[in-house]
């Protein structure tokens, strides 16, 4: 994930000062990904941990996850190559094969509502060792908690030899209950409402488009027909109570993304852009060490804006 944050400053910073960078910035940012995804895979092997679904399921969950990964840089390379048609088959074609993909998770293989990205990466802080999971919690059976202190303290019978010792506090529990839930969680069974409303969440790309075909880019019809759709998809969902962490993960990360109306056009050309302007140049100039990040942000906005994913993904 350190790699993902990485890639995604340098593509601020060096896509706000170059104007012939943004594609390679969004490459960088890509390969990074998909370089965390292929890193997943090699990990779960080695841990013999696969996911719980069918071999067909799982390849639908990685060209999914491909697809969100790269979708931003094929956009720009059609542009670049094809020009504005090129660009807009481009990007209508991802979201046919996204939607496609995820109807038939949805329907077919009962995946309940659609993470992204589709395949959670692995929490690189938990614990990746191989050890039996049964002799391990027999060891931490043995530590002794103080009443007051609450601080664990091990036995010297229990601790392994000095080769394989481990010096940190007894704190991997967590960390390994959590990624065995992330591998082996099965997804919260929807009911005939809330299958309704996933379906309404993954259409409602396509409808956009659709809307932006028939109306203009300029009309507020495909604004408010997408913001209607998801804000009804996310109510109908927000009553479930999801057994999963990610889940409410996912729940948490569609509530955060209604903001991004506020950036959408044409909310943002006639209502945002200045108040978002005004506040990146104040704290950018009265708050050390904001601009860093705030004066590329401010640089890369309209790049940003005329970005389809960037906006609508």
């Amino acid at each position: 994930m350190t790699a993902c944050f990485l890639s995604l400053f340098l593509c601020l910073y060096f896509a706000g000062r170059f104007t012939d960078s943004h594609e390679i910035s969004e490459l960088v940012y890509s390969a990074s990904n998909l370089l965390v995804l292929f890193n997943d895979h090699i990990l779960r092997k080695g841990l013999r941990c696969t996911f719980p679904v069918s071999i067909s399921q799982q390849r639908l969950l990685t060209w999914l996850s491909v697809l969100e990964y790269v979708e931003v840089f094929l956009e720009m390379g059609a542009c670049k190559l094809w020009g504005e048609v090129g660009r807009w088959l481009v990007i209508g074609l991802i979201q046919i094969f996204k939607a496609v993909f995820r109807i038939v998770l949805l329907l077919w293989y009962k995946s309940g509502i659609q993470t992204s990205p589709p395949i959670i990466p692995l929490d690189r802080g938990g614990d990746f060792s191989g050890e039996d999971e049964s002799n391990t919690e027999q060891q931490e059976d043995t530590c002794f908690v103080g009443q007051r202190s609450g601080r664990v303290i091990r036995p010297l019978g229990s601790a392994p030899s000095l080769q394989t010792r481990l010096w940190g506090a007894q704190s991997h529990k967590k960390q390994r209950s959590s990624l065995k839930e992330t591998l082996n969680s099965q997804p919260t069974p929807l009911g005939l409402q809330e299958t309704i409303a996933e379906s309404v969440y993954i259409a409602r790309p396509l409808a956009h488009l659709l809307c932006l075909g028939l109306f203009g880019k300029q009309s507020w019809k495909p604004w408010l027909i997408s913001g209607v759709l998801e804000l009804s998809s996310f109510a109908a969902l927000s009553d479930i109570k999801f057994q999963n962490r990610w889940e409410r993960g996912e729940m948490r990360r569609r509530a955060f993304l209604l903001f991004y109306y506020l950036l959408r056009s044409p909310f943002y050309d006639k209502y945002s852009e200045e108040k978002i302007l005004f506040l990146l140049r104040l704290l950018a100039d009265h708050v050390p060490g904001v601009g860093l990040v705030a004066r590329p942000l401010m640089d890369y906005l309209p790049t940003w804006q005329k970005i389809y994913f960037y906006n609508w993904g």
